[in-house]
């Protein structure tokens, strides 16, 4: 099964996050979904809202788009930091990541 098939299954909509304090600034995460990740002036990475906007809050999220799901999730594996989080909308719970289960 697809990571999106998974994600269909699982029926959640997906948010992704970065934090902060772990990432090492590779950029690994804008390689692999320039659609969702973007380094910042301070060498940190960050999501993005709508219309490109970073979102520097700590925590801040931002939707997967389903047909980028698959780069967020290899950016997720990829990441030397271990710094991205996708969890489901629904409860909370991350389903890739350094914490998922």
């Amino acid at each position: 099964m697809s990571v999106q098939q998974e994600a269909v299954a699982d029926g959640g909509e997906l948010e992704v996050w970065i934090d902060q304090d772990l990432c090492t600034g590779d950029g690994i995460c804008a390689q692999y979904a320039p659609e969702v990740f973007e380094l910042d002036i301070d060498g940190l990475a960050y999501v993005k809202g709508a219309g490109d906007e970073l979102l520097q809050a700590p925590g801040a999220t931002t939707p997967v788009p389903l047909p980028l799901l698959t780069d967020v999730v290899d950016s997720a594996k990829e990441c030397p930091g271990e710094c991205i989080h996708v969890r489901r909308v629904a409860d909370g719970v991350e389903v890739y990541g350094p914490d998922a289960e």
